[in-house]
């Protein structure tokens, strides 16, 4: 149930060595915050956040059921959702250490994520510059049909005009000349 597509998230670094990071899911407006050491990684301070964020809706879900959004909008108690802590409390103990061998699979899966995305994204590039080679292809075909479909246009033009005005001047031509040898001959 990842909902990186409505997330904006950012890190600030303090003066004192720490990093805040924040999540901020457009699905229910919260803004989950985190506090680390500076040296505790940027990606998998976002992989707690966004676990974090996971399980808080997914337990309003389950508690509050389809209204849960307007009970997160219309909360106005402080701590309404302090029951949510043993689950921080859990997300906190799970992500504690960064080299545990849990932590670095759960790098290595987002990384396997963001370079299926990177992959498909690329691939879908590509298509569509085929796609646009394939229909630079057919304009130029069209272009040269075009060509040809104006010589044709010329041609039977020509052969109406021929049709249309050839008896005349025929007819005319050959009165001409019949005048002609009459009076010059």
């Amino acid at each position: 149930m990842s909902r990186r597509s409505a997330q904006s998230k950012c890190s600030i670094e303090s003066d004192g060595g720490y990093t805040f990071h924040y999540l901020q899911c457009a699905e229910d407006g919260v803004v989950y915050m985190a506090l680390t050491e500076r040296s505790y990684p940027k990606r998998l301070a976002f992989l707690y956040l966004d676990e974090v964020s996971e399980a808080f809706v997914s337990g309003v879900v389950e508690e509050y059921g389809d209204r849960w959004q307007s009970v997160i909008q219309t909360s106005d108690r402080p701590y309404q959702f302090i029951k949510f802590d043993r689950v921080i409390q859990k997300k906190t103990r799970e992500f504690v250490d960064p080299s545990s061998r849990e932590n670095t699979s759960k790098l290595k899966e987002d990384l396997a994520d963001i370079q299926s995305i990177m992959k498909k994204n690329i691939q879908e590039v590509l298509k569509r510059g085929e796609n646009l080679e394939r229909m630079n292809d057919i304009s130029s075909q069209l272009v040269n049909d075009s060509k040809k479909f104006k010589w044709g246009a010329k041609k039977l033009s020509y052969q109406v005009m021929i049709q249309q005005y050839g008896m005349i001047v025929g007819l005319g031509g050959a009165f001409c000349f019949i005048i002609y040898m009459k009076f010059f001959w």
